[in-house]
């Protein structure tokens, strides 16, 4: 497995030094996979302290949402690599489908001892997979926070030209022979176009950020293979499917120039579901938690108030 070596040069003029002291790693083994996952303690503990799950996006992994995690310093958030991406191996028992991802939840959540006051938060693909496990198992977790959440068919609509050609890629590159398929897939040419595309801040530092963000964390997955399955389920599943069946409170919280998560499929998705509160965060696209962590945390805490465990 590839995993980024260390952490990019300018990651602490966007995430304070105070967020290591809260932070502690562990690692658990779940049906025959070894699983990491980080644990970032509140600074201290509060009546409102509440233990956050995180599901991150699709190629991303638990360094994503460590701006989020960096600003919710009274809260308890809880991050593994999923399967196949980041410092976790892939599944052995089953493909990298969004059913087996929420099976995963499941299996996590029981081995740390996680109870049904826990918040759930998604991230991109992670709200489809959060979305899907909180509408087959609607006691498990309260409430449900999702980001960027994917909330119409992938292949349908204005962007479903490029995801066609997105599957494409993917398809070719774990057909490939192995060295070729790797190098088209971790292409640092690749992985700085769609960086650019998804950037929306002007901020030039910021932007070095992210863009060293993706290189140093994109092309971690475990195998062409389990990457080919994960991405097949991104853009199979979404979160609207399951609106109907989720009972518990959702927070939606959406960009205003979001390429992949259209603004009015996250208007759509809230009209479907029978408690829902939706924020939108001006000027950003996909990358709500690397451009805008400051109104995400901020509406996120609000929410958790106005829903206590």
């Amino acid at each position: 497995m590839k995993t980024a070596a260390s952490e990019p040069a300018t990651a602490p003029t966007f995430i304070s030094s105070g967020l290591a002291a809260r932070t502690r790693a562990g690692t658990v083994q779940l049906a025959g996979s070894n699983v990491a996952y980080w644990v970032y303690e509140p600074e201290r503990t509060t009546p409102e302290t509440r233990t956050v799950l995180v599901i991150h996006g699709f190629r991303g992994d638990h360094h994503g949402l460590l701006r989020v995690a960096d600003l919710l310093p009274e809260m308890r958030l809880i991050m593994p690599d999923l399967p196949g991406f980041g410092d976790s191996a892939a599944f052995t028992d089953a493909g990298h489908s969004v059913e087996r991802y929420g099976r995963f939840i499941s299996e996590f959540m029981a081995a740390l001892g996680l109870g049904p006051d826990t918040v759930l938060l998604g991230h991109s693909f992670g709200s489809i997979v959060a979305a899907h496990f909180a509408a087959a198992h609607p006691d498990a977790v309260r409430p449900l926070v999702l980001v960027n959440p994917i909330a119409a068919p992938a292949l349908e609509g204005p962007k479903g030209v490029m995801t066609r050609l997105a599957v494409l890629y993917y398809r070719l590159a774990a057909r490939l022979p192995r060295p070729l398929g790797l190098a088209l897939l971790r292409s640092p040419l690749i992985v700085r176009v769609m960086s650019i595309a998804m950037a929306k801040t002007k901020d030039k530092d910021l932007l070095r950020f992210i863009h060293g963000q993706h290189h140093a964390y994109f092309s971690a997955f475990a195998s062409r293979e389990s990457l080919l399955e994960s991405f097949t389920a991104s853009v199979s599943s979404n979160v609207a499917e399951v609106a109907p069946r989720l009972t518990l409170p959702v927070l939606l919280v959406a960009g205003e120039k979001d390429e992949i998560a259209l603004l009015r499929d996250q208007q759509h998705l809230a009209s479907l579901l029978q408690d829902a509160t939706l924020e939108v965060i001006p000027d950003v696209g996909h990358l709500i938690h690397y451009e805008t962590p400051g109104p995400a945390a901020e509406y996120i805490r609000r929410f958790l108030k106005d829903h206590p465990a």
